[in-house]
């Protein structure tokens, strides 16, 4: 019986081992793909803030070249104001002589024009205009396009046509004309 014991016992140790082997080989496989999927998450996480610190860096060197421009940037304006946009009698004159051309285009004849400045448009001079011009409605057109397609910086307010007195199609237009370097 001894013998018959012995391998009794050895046979339970046997499974035993065998189960705590394969239950150790199961724990780990399940461990170790759990913690693989942290793992992977952490990662994740880690090149996601990683990015996320890269571009804040990005940015604030970014808004650092801002800054460090900044008090030069007035006196640049200033310089560019005095530099580049003409003066104001300049400012007349080619706006007298845009409207003279632009009506000698179009067939139309120029009437009364009207000049309005404004100092406090900045940075650039705003010139307003009230212009009355006379002629056949298709010359008329022609004149309103001729502005609005000018290389100056012109924006119409606003236009009104009508008949005068001598039964002739009138265009009065307010427009603004920006001087630009």
């Amino acid at each position: 019986m001894p013998r018959n014991r012995r391998q009794t016992l050895t046979r339970a140790f046997q499974i035993a081992g065998a189960s705590l082997v394969l239950l150790d080989v199961l724990l780990y496989f399940f461990m170790f793909r759990y913690t693989q999927t942290l793992l992977f998450s952490e990662q994740q996480q880690f090149a996601a803030l990683r990015r996320r610190i890269f571009d804040g860096e990005t940015r604030i060197e970014r808004l650092k070249q801002f800054l460090a421009g900044l008090p030069g940037a007035g006196e640049r304006l200033a310089s560019f104001e005095q530099d580049h946009t003409p003066a104001r009698r300049q400012a007349y004159s080619q706006a007298s002589k845009l409207l003279r051309l632009v009506a000698e285009q179009s067939g139309a004849e120029l009437g009364s024009v009207a000049y309005k400045r404004d100092d406090k448009s900045r940075p650039l001079l705003r010139l307003g205009m009230m212009i009355n011009v006379e002629g056949p409605f298709p010359a008329l057109m022609k004149f309103a396009h001729g502005l609005e397609t000018a290389n100056d910086l012109i924006v119409i307010q606003g236009f009104n046509i009508a008949e005068s007195d001598n039964r002739v199609l009138e265009l009065r237009l307010a427009a603004d004309l920006y001087l630009t370097p």
